[in-house]
């Protein structure tokens, strides 16, 4: 294979003479190019200045005095179109400044990267705008050749990019140019033979021409095909490319990535293709000088995977047919330049079924980084969304403008997403989602500008499929719902869950202690599918029951059922304090108040402790009639409820199990004496903690 530049081949550009310089022997492996000796002081500048902290800018003003309470972060505008897009597609991505910085290098250093996080955090984007900061002149064309000595084995040539386009189209000019020569010959050489037939004097003349005529025919073309394989294949064109390539191979079969060779069902008879011409570039050389971006790694199969290695570690890899039944099979091309930066892709789960070979090269020549899923609610990043907003109208195409109070109500929704008290989220292909939808309706509507009643009826119509499958369920399920006519009930309790991701259901939690089965102790026997971890949650929880209780629990079977659980069952330890008070009711004979619903967890020592999905479990407790509900001290800044809740539910927060149990239980005498006896016992670090003015240092959730 040679490499060569337009310095050393200027001969390609005459027509009449093809290719002089091209010797089809030459294996001895790519050259120097001296379009890699190019000074790229230009492209390091640029690639300084990636990751920039580009603000908000076009027709807008701050105000600086009150951003920190405004959602738009100060921004005054009168719509989105007040904001300029950036060009550059780096810096229109929002957050990731971790990952972004690693991009820089790696697109200066050429290395390559493994994104981990979730889906719809920029990864893709990531590494689309990676293409766009590497230089376009190291680009390459690749062409295949007939090799005479070996048609099974086609020889491949590289020269700069545009330069393939010329080499071809002189092969097909000097082509046409003999084919034009053997055709005048072919039809001087019918003449004569049908001429000298018809001057034979034989009663067969009329058939002998005829017969001279098709032989000489058929001789000639039989004998041209040979000649049409000297044209050479243009395997990879990049004469129109204005930027480096940037191939995404998720989910792609060992052919589309490798490269393959086609099937060819004529081998014999002078009709067969010749072998060159049935090439096929895959994935990883058509992104050769550029970005290669695998989502979802671990897919790939372990062969494509070690394939994909070595094609990491030579730079160049042969393409030959991936299907063995296939005649492609026989043919192998010489090594084709494949000197990519590798982009992959994925979830956590993507490491634990990666072949761990293939991540110790990423490894090793490059970078991991995991991607934020959220970032620090500021008014900056507050600008940064409503230029978001901006972006998308843009990118659509077919959107109204937002007017600001429609910006507002994304931001918010944005915080709600979020999970976590100060911070934004960084799904945006979600919440791009939302920007469509809303966009459609304000124009379905007639709508100038995308207002903020559009924002809301989007977020009703762009539930996914599994949230209106669980919220169909939850609906159902209100019909044969297990309710309670009284206001207070002994051993039950309102619990809360979250299904679906994102739709907050209540799950009523029951409990009945009874004499001992077995002889040896007592059990805790739970129903409702629970899974690993609310399994161990239960198990907590009769920890804190078994050192307070004046009762032998070794006598006493407990009993916990989780109501109408479902065929998913529980998962999760976010029914602790729910478990707790029902047992702890059931067991002193206190009644529990129902007009009330509960979440968190709890620590052995009866410490209340975070939970996720804090705002959607009060939303389904404000849905199901719930007068209060009590939720973990350190998930109260999570909270994000819709206005409509906010007044038809009293938000409890509460530190430990004492506090729950003051708030949940009915009945003065035996509730002061029960919770008095819970802070004898477990409440001398709750108190030291109250002293001192913290709160146990509960840890957030993740």
């Amino acid at each position: 294979m040679r490499n060569e530049s337009t310095n050393d081949a200027p001969p390609d550009d005459d027509p009449d003479d093809p290719e002089p310089s091209v010797d089809h022997d030459d294996t001895d492996g790519l050259q120097d190019d001296p379009a890699d000796s190019v000074d790229d002081a230009g492209e390091v500048d640029d690639l300084e200045n990636l990751g920039s902290d580009v603000g908000v800018e076009g027709d807008v003003s701050i105000d600086e005095d009150n951003a920190e309470d405004d959602l738009l972060g100060g921004l005054r505008i009168d719509d989105t179109s007040d904001i300029t897009v950036p060009d550059r597609l780096v810096d229109q991505v929002i957050g990731q400044e971790a990952a972004r910085e690693i991009v820089k290098r790696a697109a200066k250093q050429h290395r390559h990267v493994m994104m981990i996080g979730s889906p719809g955090t920029g990864k893709s984007l990531l590494a689309k705008a990676m293409s766009r900061l590497l230089p376009k002149e190291s680009l390459q064309d690749v062409l295949v050749y007939h090799n005479p000595d070996d048609s099974n084995e086609p020889k491949v040539r590289t020269v700069p990019a545009g330069k393939g386009e010329q080499i071809v189209d002189a092969h097909k000019e000097e082509a046409r140019k003999r084919n034009q020569m053997r055709s005048f010959l072919m039809w001087i050489m019918i003449l004569l033979a049908v001429g000298y037939a018809l001057l034979i004097a034989t009663p067969a003349r009329p058939l002998l021409a005829l017969l001279s005529a098709a032989g000489i025919y058929l001789l000639f073309r039989y004998t041209n095909r040979g000649s049409d394989a000297m044209v050479p294949k243009l395997l990879i064109n990049n004469a129109d490319r204005q930027v480096a390539p940037f191939e995404d191979a998720t989910g792609a079969h060992a052919g589309a990535m490798l490269g393959d060779v086609r099937h060819d069902p004529f081998q014999s008879g002078g009709m067969a293709t010749p072998s060159h011409e049935r090439v096929e570039a895959g994935s990883i050389q058509k992104a050769n000088k550029g970005v290669l971006f695998i989502d979802e790694i671990n897919t790939l199969d372990v062969r494509s995977q070690q394939k994909l290695m070595t094609a990491i570690q030579e730079g160049e890899f042969s393409i030959t047919g991936q299907s063995e039944r296939s005649s492609g099979a026989m043919v192998q091309t010489e090594a084709v330049p494949c000197d990519f930066i590798m982009v992959a892709a994925g979830n956590m789960d993507a490491m634990e079924n990666m072949h761990p070979a293939l991540r110790s090269r990423i490894k090793g020549y490059g970078y991991e980084v995991y991607m934020d899923d959220t970032i620090e609610d500021t008014p900056d990043m507050r600008r940064k969304y409503a230029r978001f907003v901006a972006q998308e109208v843009e990118k659509d195409g077919n959107l109204p403008h937002f007017a600001p109070d429609a910006i507002r109500e994304l931001i918010l929704e944005a915080k709600r997403r979020a999970g976590r008290k100060d911070s934004l989220t960084l799904k945006l292909r979600d919440l791009g989602g939302l920007v469509r939808v809303a966009g459609d309706i304000a124009r379905s509507e007639g709508h100038d500008l995308t207002q903020r009643s559009d924002v809301l009826e989007a977020k009703k119509r762009s539930r996914s499929i599994e949230q209106q499958f669980v919220d169909n369920y939850i609906q159902r399920r209100k019909d044969y719902e297990l309710g309670t006519t009284s206001e207070e009930a002994v051993g039950r309790v309102n619990g809360l869950a979250v299904m679906g991701g994102d739709s907050g259901i209540m799950l009523p939690v029951m409990a009945e202690i009874t004499p001992a089965q077995s002889q040896e102790e007592g059990r805790i026997y739970a129903t409702g599918q629970l899974k690993e971890m609310a399994e161990e949650a239960v198990e907590n929880v009769s920890a804190i029951i078994k050192k307070f209780s004046d009762e032998n629990m070794s006598e006493k079977d407990t009993h916990i059922q989780f109501v109408q659980a479902g065929e998913g069952g529980v998962d999760g330890d976010s029914a602790s304090i729910t478990v707790a008070t029902a047992v702890i009711s059931a067991l002193e004979d206190i009644p529990v108040a129902q007009e009330l619903a509960m979440t968190g967890s709890l620590s052995v020592r009866g410490d209340v402790l975070p939970v996720g999905g804090v705002t959607h479990k009060i939303e389904a407790a404000a849905k199901a009639g719930c007068e209060r509900v009590i939720i973990p001290k350190a998930n109260e800044d999570d909270v994000m409820i819709e206005d409509e809740y906010e007044e038809q539910i009293e938000i409890i927060p509460v530190t430990h199990i004492s506090e729950v149990l003051d708030v949940a239980l009915v009945g003065e005498p035996e509730k002061d004496s029960l919770v008095d006896r819970l802070k004898s016992i477990t409440g001398k670090a709750l108190d030291s903690a109250s002293d001192s003015g913290t709160t146990g240092g509960n840890p957030s959730p993740q």
